[in-house]
């Protein structure tokens, strides 16, 4: 009979933090390619829905915000906000679903400057985007 060895497995990861949940996060060296991305799919589907909301908007399909919020049987202030992701910089947005940029959807929801630049700024020094009034106290 032979006795029982054990071995220990070393494995390299981090933890990052999403909004509800934990992700655990391989090496780049040990990442296939036909790994999933880590982009935030509450996020994506956010980011996605302004865009169709937007879109119905400049169809006509909705004469108003009010009616809009309405058909789609949520609050009209949440709606306005969920808007103002369509005006984020395309290199944000890219960044977003390709999982490169660590930013919880609270966060880009509060209010932030049309600027594609001080977007970016912003969120590349790791803060959050500046509000419309830190904006304007600046400027």
């Amino acid at each position: 009979m032979t006795t029982a060895t054990s071995i220990t497995v070393r494995v390299p990861l981090a933890i990052r933090h999403r909004p509800g949940r934990k992700t655990v996060v391989m090496p780049d060296s040990q990442v296939s390619s036909s790994t999933t991305t880590r982009a935030d799919p509450a996020l994506v589907k956010a980011i996605a829905r302004a865009h169709r909301y937007q879109r119905m908007l400049d169809q006509g399909l909705h004469g108003s915000l009010t009616e809009l919020a309405a058909a789609e049987k949520m609050d009209r202030s949440f709606l306005g906000k969920l808007l103002s992701l369509t005006l984020l910089a395309p290199e944000l947005v890219e960044a977003i679903l390709e999982g490169r940029c660590d930013v919880g959807l609270p966060t880009l929801l509060r209010p932030f400057p049309a600027s594609w630049h001080e977007q970016a700024s912003a969120l590349a020094a790791g803060s959050r985007p500046p509000s419309l009034r830190e904006t304007r106290a600046r400027g």
